[in-house]
């Protein structure tokens, strides 16, 4: 079916005229786009990860940002914003959607997280202010502290005027799905505020296996991980609970969309076998690939490859998706050129550059 789409769309594309082809690129060119992964730092929190030992659950966090620092591009690209605008400019991208890179305040002690948060989030609000339709944000808060973070979640919305909040997958080797995170998780469905999960090193209880050949980060553990946390999040009926919880996955959804077929049939299989309690699974009021496609928006970070998303289109449409290039970890020219070839319809291009984003995040552009 996707290579009979392509053949046809392929086809189409050949028969328009040269003049309409060349008017086509203009306007491809000038279509706006809105990068929705886009990470940044700040000294303040740079410094304060000095202060997380270098032994102990958080080491991983702690060699990876040594690692980070190691690359001038990466390094360069969290901090320069002017940097960060020639490089958006050069490539045709009109907004970056900010958030804390990993780990963001999660490998703090609960007042220290708390405190940096609130830091990091003033700071967001004051570049977006400088830089008037160029920088949306998404908000940092601790989940070590819910009702703190449920508080500053609120605060950032509703004073500081950001765009949702980014959570770096698990939090002291918990994740989002325990009763205790309800008030993060009610307090952004209340708002209407998106919650992107991010990756990080797969969590201190599954990372032994990911600690060889490299599999530890986003080769492979950052999916591993992250989307074990959204099938959490689906199988532990927080979506049930909180029917409107948004929730943003980066690089394609992290593989759960391809495992649609055999997570509902599994499902059922298990309720048809009467051993649904034996195994832990809950009772949930509709199939849990439902969820996905009405509670959970996927954006394109880190997977420019024209046959995923041919992929993900099919099943899911272009409605659910968003243009997203994982700055400063990839190449925006590339995920640029990724998002301006795809044989894709125009209104489904549209969607994916900037439409979608625009009403999840409620992102206004400037007049």
């Amino acid at each position: 079916m996707l290579t009979s789409r392509r053949a046809i769309l392929t086809a189409a594309a050949a028969a328009i005229p040269a003049a309409v082809l060349a008017r086509t690129k203009k306007e491809e060119k000038r279509m706006f786009k809105i990068a929705t992964e886009e990470a940044f730092a700040i000294p303040e929190w740079q410094e304060a990860m000095r202060e997380v030992p270098q032994e102990g659950p958080e080491a991983n966090e702690v060699r990876f940002l040594r690692f980070v620092q190691s690359v001038d591009d990466w390094r360069i690209g969290l901090t320069n914003f002017a940097h960060r605008l020639s490089v958006m400019d050069a490539c045709g991208v009109d907004m970056h959607l900010l958030s804390l890179t990993t780990p963001g305040v999660q490998s703090f002690q609960p007042d220290r997280a708390s405190e940096i948060a609130r830091i990091v989030n003033d700071r967001l609000a004051q570049i977006i202010a400088e830089h008037p339709g160029r920088f949306a944000g998404l908000a940092t808060v601790a989940p070590q502290q819910p009702i703190v973070a449920a508080r500053e979640l609120e605060r950032a919305i509703t004073e500081l005027g950001l765009n949702g909040v980014l959570i770096n997958s698990y939090t002291n080797d918990e994740y989002l799905d325990l009763p205790k995170y309800d008030p993060i998780l009610e307090t952004a469905a209340r708002l209407g505020a998106p919650l992107y999960i991010h990756p990080r090193t797969p969590s201190p209880s599954m990372v032994n296996p990911y600690s060889s050949y490299g599999l530890i980060g986003a080769l492979w553990g950052f999916a591993a991980d992250t989307g074990l946390h959204a099938m959490r999040l689906i199988m532990s009926g927080v979506f049930d609970r909180h029917p409107n919880l948004i929730v943003v996955l980066g690089h394609m959804g992290e593989g759960i969309p391809y495992w649609f077929w055999r997570i509902d049939n599994m499902y059922h299989k298990y309720n048809d076998l009467g051993a649904t309690a034996a195994i832990g699974i809950k009772p949930l009021k509709r199939l849990p690939s439902e969820y996905f496609k009405t509670n959970i928006y996927m954006t394109t970070s880190g997977m420019n490859s024209h046959a995923n998303l041919d992929f993900a289109i099919k099943l899911l449409g272009s409605e659910r998706i968003m243009f997203a290039i994982d700055y400063p970890y990839e190449s925006s020219e590339q995920s640029v050129k990724f998002l301006e070839t795809a044989l894709i319809s125009e209104q489904e291009r549209e969607n994916i550059a900037y439409r979608t984003a625009e009403k999840v995040f409620r992102i206004k552009r400037a007049i």
